[in-house]
């Protein structure tokens, strides 16, 4: 077995958290992304890889203070603080949902330079990152081969994208949520299908029996996943039931389990999917 960890107290080796045997995360400051970590007897799995080139370079070498087995990776979905660092992890294989590689393909380049325009400061980071889609995809899932210790990759429906991933753990009962769940913050609406998400959440549900790693924040357990699933639940309902009185977005706002900003974005995605714009 290649798996280690060094035992110079680091500093890199003191962000890695063992949340179960051989399962890592890492909290970044950067959007308060929470990154994984699966060892296996010769391949270790890289969940999501990081917001630029420079982040997931960075990424990557203090993956090396955990571990010097071959490394593949797998993107959550298509955000880029979730995907822009794969380059990083080249010639690895990169895995993804079918959707995942497409939407990095055409969506991209717009999203380098909207960072660039919010952070002027740090513009060449976003705009000189080399986009890497994923060379491996599937569309329901698929099982991995860790050397001795499969993972499952799962694509249970729309949320908070059209091409979210859980990757399950079995052996050790984890699943990373990828940002169907957040911990962090309130959940993030831009891409989502809000009328959808309730139900892939509560599909994960079904193999979630230990620790739930969001997207981004902190590690959480069934029952936060529960509560925040009655929320995304309460949206839903909110959306049709103010949607079929005649109502508009306005109105449902003072209403719904969400602060302003991300109900607004939720309400406005819910109604395009009912009028079937979505």
């Amino acid at each position: 077995m290649s798996y280690y960890i060094k035992p110079a107290a680091t500093r890199a080796t003191r962000m890695w958290r063992e949340i179960a045997d051989r399962v890592f995360v890492r909290r970044y400051s950067d959007y308060n992304v929470t990154i994984g970590l699966v060892v296996g007897d010769y391949d270790s799995l890289v969940i999501d890889t990081r917001g630029s080139e420079r982040q997931g370079r960075e990424l990557m070498d203090e993956i090396r203070w955990v571990t010097s087995t071959r490394m593949r990776v797998v993107n959550t979905h298509h955000h880029y603080d979730h995907a822009f660092g794969n380059y990083a992890f080249v010639p690895s294989e990169i895995w993804g949902h079918e959707r995942c590689a497409t939407r990095l393909r055409e969506d991209s380049r717009t999203a380098q330079f909207a960072l660039a325009a919010a952070m002027p400061e740090v513009a060449p980071e976003y705009v000189e990152t080399r986009i890497t889609p994923p060379d491996k995809t599937f569309r329901e899932s698929v099982e991995l081969e860790l050397g001795g210790r499969p993972v499952t990759l799962a694509h249970f429906g729309r949320g908070h994208t059209d091409n979210d991933v859980v990757v399950v753990v079995p052996d050790v009962h984890v699943v990373f949520a990828g940002d169907l769940i957040e911990q962090g913050g309130p959940p993030s609406f831009e891409d989502s299908y809000p009328l959808d998400w309730p139900g892939t959440v509560g599909r994960m549900l079904e193999v979630a029996h230990g620790p739930v790693v969001p997207g981004h924040g902190e590690v959480v357990g069934r029952s936060f996943v529960e509560g925040q699933l009655a929320d995304l639940s309460a949206l839903a309902e909110l959306a049709r039931r103010v949607r079929f009185d005649g109502g508009s977005v306005t109105d449902a706002l003072p209403l719904a389990p969400f602060p302003s900003m991300a109900a607004r974005q939720a309400l406005v995605r819910a109604f395009a999917q009912l009028a079937g714009d979505l």
